[in-house]
């Protein structure tokens, strides 16, 4: 591996959807198709990946772009209205951010270590770091300046 290929890595942590297992992936190299690294799975980029209080920290720290959670419950209207938005914005920016998705009333550990009081909010991370905040729905201007 060239010098220049390591200098370009930005590596992301992300769970397997069929089998469950956090896979590393190279999103430099989104291209080639990335697969779990167990099941041999396709690791799908272009949509928004399901987070839980027990791999949240994980996948944050690993994250090597700008991440973008969407704080939603499966019961919230405006959430819901947002996610085609969100899907379009994880499919137009597959390797420049990673969009999570977590769901407050499943995992209400992280939703009250970050002060979720309204849904949806999203929240973008920068180095594993709260770097902007948006409480309610939003559209893709705003998703884009949450993350540019």
């Amino acid at each position: 591996m060239s010098t220049e290929q390591v200098v370009n890595r930005k590596p992301v942590l992300m769970r397997c959807r069929a089998c469950s297992v956090m896979s590393r992936v190279d999103l430099s190299r989104v291209a080639h198709g990335p697969k779990c690294a167990k099941c041999g799975a396709p690791l799908p980029l272009n949509t928004p990946q399901s987070v839980t209080d027990a791999d949240f920290q994980r996948i944050l720290e690993g994250a090597s772009i700008p991440v973008l959670v969407d704080f939603y419950a499966d019961w919230c209207g405006p959430c819901k209205a947002m996610a085609p938005t969100l899907d379009a914005f994880s499919a137009a920016n597959v390797g420049r951010a990673l969009v999570l998705k977590l769901d407050t009333d499943a995992n209400p550990l992280t939703a009250s270590r970050f002060g979720i009081r309204s849904i949806p909010t999203l929240v973008s991370f920068l180095g594993g770091k709260e770097w902007r905040r948006h409480v309610g729905a939003a559209n893709m201007p705003i998703l884009d300046g949450l993350v540019r």
